[in-house]
């Protein structure tokens, strides 16, 4: 990822040192969420229980990253003399950061989610709900990769897949909402519709993300 060229300048080499630095540090949360989608998946598909114990740490580390990196595009912003490039930089980064925190924070609550799910036998959509989970899994991959990359035209591939992922949500609500003759307890039911919600917002974020990044290259959104 290279968005600056280094001047002869001090303290512009200084400023761009900084945004270096700034760069890395979104992508190492950004592996950070990926891992913790990672486990909130084997938590609810595979009915792994230390996958599910290990994502509250990551969590942790996530929300870490996000304070750290809003404050030092605040001061960034606040300190030095960005220029209206390094500006809409900084402006979607801490746009960009928010969207990695939902993310991870949506996977925590999927975690808690499986460990609730393991008292009841497993739904016959629970397959169709882990291709979604993967889907969006994908989605991320995808727009953290566009990120590292600087690909302008991500926006537009992730937004095909989020299509893909509505789809499937819309399927999935309709099943659960309107299944009839339900023996025993609803509280499943109820589990498997907030994890869809949760999955379909997750690919939200992953779509947001991607566009973030064309807007940082081109300066335009959408």
């Amino acid at each position: 990822m290279n968005l600056s060229t280094y001047s002869n300048h001090p303290e512009r080499s200084h400023f761009e040192r900084c945004l270096k630095r700034l760069e890395q540090e979104v992508l190492r949360m950004g592996t950070l969420v990926e891992e913790s989608f990672r486990l909130s998946h084997q938590a609810l598909f595979d009915q792994n229980i230390d996958a599910a114990a290990k994502i509250a740490a990551l969590d942790r580390q996530i929300d870490r990253y996000y304070r750290q990196i809003e404050l030092d595009c605040s001061t960034l912003m606040t300190l030095q003399s960005p220029v209206a490039q390094d500006l809409r930089l900084l402006s979607a980064f801490m746009q960009l950061v928010r969207d990695l925190e939902r993310i991870g924070d949506y996977a925590q609550d999927l975690g808690e989610i499986s460990l609730k799910l393991l008292a009841y036998p497993p739904h016959p959509v629970i397959k169709e709900v882990a291709i979604m989970s993967l889907q969006a899994q994908m989605m991320l991959a995808t727009s953290l990769v566009a990120l590292a990359d600087l690909d302008a035209h991500a926006g537009q591939r992730v937004k095909q897949l989020d299509d893909i992922v509505d789809d499937a949500y819309d399927k999935l609500y309709q099943i659960l909402a309107y299944q009839r003759d339900i023996q025993g307890v609803i509280e499943p039911f109820l589990l498997l519709a907030l994890v869809i919600r949760h999955l379909e917002r997750m690919a939200d974020h992953a779509t947001n993300i991607a566009q973030r990044v064309s807007y940082i290259v081109t300066g335009h959104r959408g």
